[in-house]
């Protein structure tokens, strides 16, 4: 065997040595027991955060940690992807340690459904939690507890819709504090009262199992505690091992930048308008290939949040009818009708009782305002055109002059230049080549002329 094929074997064979005792190895970093992962969420829950947080428990568990903390600050979000997070931390072979920090944090709705899902529940001085009660996906704010019917509701299958809601967010409440054994009665209180409480509170009422000012602290007051993860009991050791932080991705950067809903919306409206544009000037190619991604990324988001489709189709309505204006102008009647669909459809669009998603208003505000402005441009427009005077027609043309390109014998026919073109003239009198003439009248395509 030649050198350098014994060099490359040994490389090789060094290389293979070594990835097996490394192990797993995630995100760059290589396997390792004996460290505490650590995972932020932060700010609205929606699909970006639900697959952050199954990745990084997946993540944690390949990577050897210990426990995991789940950090949260959030003010709640969509069901579904509570449900996804509720449903990954429960699989979590890892014990996952619940904790409301920094100071003013809060957990609040879809935050205290999750809190409760964790083996351990822990808040730092100056947090809240509570105020679980589900949103109604129409946009109606939230639910009226089922207690709170009366003879004068709406409808009976409002209600009855309500209750079915509301029960089944309380059972799925109660089963989480069941499961690892904490207050019930308050969890149902929280969801059917939109109740809250303080960090000292909640550890008084044993919503939270205690108050930690910071990780060390946590870790130090959770040594030697048995909890119950995946069906075994785990004895926790966390005091003094490191704390290692686990970042979204960009793929999670991505999907929570297009699932913003002021973002959502910002890329349908480019979409159509840039198919539009495409339509309207063929072969431009660039408009309409950046209009077609848009609007494709643009449905993609919105499949992934909760959409008013009675919104949607105003929307779509109100763009048309502004066209509509452009197209066949009406005095402004189209176009107006067209920026009123736009903006009613714009507000309704998002659930605006889910926190975090919503339109910014000033955003729908300024796009109407856009509206308008080319609204009155058209219109300005129109109006201009039927000032101006025609440029054909006969009465136009018995005010033209022009010149003579050649003789013109008495009573006959010849050849003059009108308006920038060549007639043919018949004249009374002969006239020599250059003389200014004056149209008098017309049959077809002869013009009847006169010395000007």
């Amino acid at each position: 065997m030649t050198p350098w094929l014994k060099t490359a074997a040994s490389v090789l064979c060094a290389a293979m040595l070594a990835t097996t005792t490394a192990g797993d190895v995630t995100g760059g970093l290589p396997r390792s027991d004996g460290f505490v992962a650590r995972i932020d969420l932060t700010g609205a829950i929606g699909p970006a955060a639900a697959e952050y947080v199954d990745a990084s428990l997946r993540h944690a568990a390949r990577d050897g940690a210990t426990a995991v903390v789940l950090q949260l600050d959030t003010p709640g979000g969509l069901s579904d992807s509570m449900r996804q997070i509720i449903a990954s931390i429960l699989a979590s072979r890892r014990p996952v340690i619940g904790y409301v920090a920094p100071g003013g944090a809060r957990a609040a709705s879809a935050g205290t459904y999750i809190l409760y899902a964790c083996a351990i529940a822990a808040m730092a001085p100056g947090t809240h939690l509570g105020a679980a009660t589900p949103v109604s996906l129409g946009g109606s704010g939230t639910l009226p507890s089922p207690a709170a019917s009366s003879p004068g509701a709406p409808s009976a299958a409002t209600d009855a819709e309500s209750n079915k809601v509301i029960n089944d967010a309380v059972a799925s409440i109660r089963s989480l504090a069941q499961l690892n054994g904490r207050n019930a009665d308050w969890a149902a209180q929280s969801v059917q009262g939109a109740a809250t409480l303080t960090a000292d509170e909640a550890v008084q009422k044993h919503v939270v199992d205690l108050v930690a000012a910071d990780l060390p602290t946590l870790f130090a007051r959770l040594e030697g505690r048995r909890v119950h993860v995946d069906g075994q009991e785990v004895l926790l050791h966390l005091s003094n091992l490191p704390v290692r932080s686990y970042e979204p991705n960009w793929r999670t950067h991505l999907l929570g930048l297009i699932t913003h809903p002021t973002i959502a919306y910002l890329l349908l409206l480019a979409g159509i308008y840039g198919l539009v544009l495409e339509a309207f000037h063929p072969g431009v190619v660039l408009p309409g290939v950046a209009g077609a991604i848009c609007l494709l990324v643009g449905l993609y988001a919105l499949q992934l949040m909760p959409v008013n489709y009675a919104g949607l189709a105003l929307m779509l309505l109100g763009v048309g009818l502004v066209l509509a204006e452009a197209l066949v102008p009406s005095v402004g009647a189209i176009g107006i009708g067209g920026v009123v669909a736009f903006v009613i459809g714009s507000i309704m669009l998002f659930d605006a009782g889910v926190p975090g998603y919503a339109v910014n208003l000033g955003m729908i505000a300024g796009i109407a305002l856009g509206g308008v402005v080319v609204l009155v441009i058209l219109l300005r427009l129109v109006a201009r055109t039927r000032r101006v005077r025609t440029f054909n027609g006969d009465e136009q043309m018995l005010l033209a002059t022009g010149e003579l390109t050649q003789p013109l014998d008495a009573a006959g026919d010849g050849w003059a230049r009108i308006g920038g073109e060549q007639w043919r003239v018949h004249g009374d009198a002969s006239m020599p080549a250059g003389s200014r003439i004056r149209v008098v009248g017309r049959d077809g395509l002869l013009l009847r002329i006169t010395r000007a």
